[in-house]
């Protein structure tokens, strides 16, 4: 495992208090450890990318810091915060990220945009994606404890070429949704077409 030394105050104060923070955070120990292995992946994927490792490796640790909140807290959250109402209609897979990352900033403190954003984006993706999102994005999806079909040659792409990551995820995860007839998130849609269905 490699671990990051905190120097440029992303989150205000150590690795080892963040870690704890999202511990508490989380009853599930499976979900603890998958954020463990996404800030590994995204720590990998950043060096491979020239981006920010300790950017990478922060967003990758946090991004499902609110996933196990409750329903009534996100609407809370929504209502509080003045966010799109139609937020009100989804659930916890958009909420943790899209009103997790204000969750995130009232809590940890962390204010860096580029982290927000990343963890804002990393369930649905997004028509324009920064490195970061896309390190992050594609972290959750290819870290070492997923097993799904075809988890190894996900892995292989994203590493070989980012973009061709977030392609691949995007696609296969609107295959999954529409397989099992579940609602698709707009924005989804508008992310799938930029990165599969126009650039193809």
């Amino acid at each position: 495992m490699t671990e990051i030394e905190y120097q440029k105050h992303y989150y205000p104060g150590s690795r080892s208090e963040l870690v704890q923070k999202l511990k508490d955070s989380l009853n599930k120990q499976s979900r603890f450890e998958h954020c463990l292995r996404v800030e590994q992946t995204a720590i990998q994927l950043a060096k491979l990318n020239h981006e920010d490792v300790e950017k990478a490796a922060v967003a990758g640790l946090i991004h499902d810091y609110a996933k196990e909140r409750s329903a009534e807290e996100f609407k809370r959250v929504i209502i509080a915060k003045k966010m799109d109402p139609d937020l009100l209609n989804w659930g916890n897979f958009i909420w943790h990220g899209e009103v997790g990352a204000e969750i995130i900033q009232d809590e940890l403190k962390i204010t860096d945009e580029e982290i927000l954003n990343a963890v804002r984006r990393h369930t649905i993706g997004a028509v324009q994606m920064t490195t970061l999102d896309k390190i992050v994005y594609v972290a959750d999806y290819v870290e070492p404890g997923r097993d799904f079909p075809g988890a190894n040659y996900a892995r292989e792409v994203a590493f070989a070429d980012l973009d061709d990551g977030v392609r691949y995820e995007t696609q296969h995860t609107l295959q999954y949704l529409l397989e099992n007839n579940q609602k698709i998130y707009p924005a989804a849609i508008l992310t799938y077409n930029q990165w599969n269905a126009e650039n193809r």
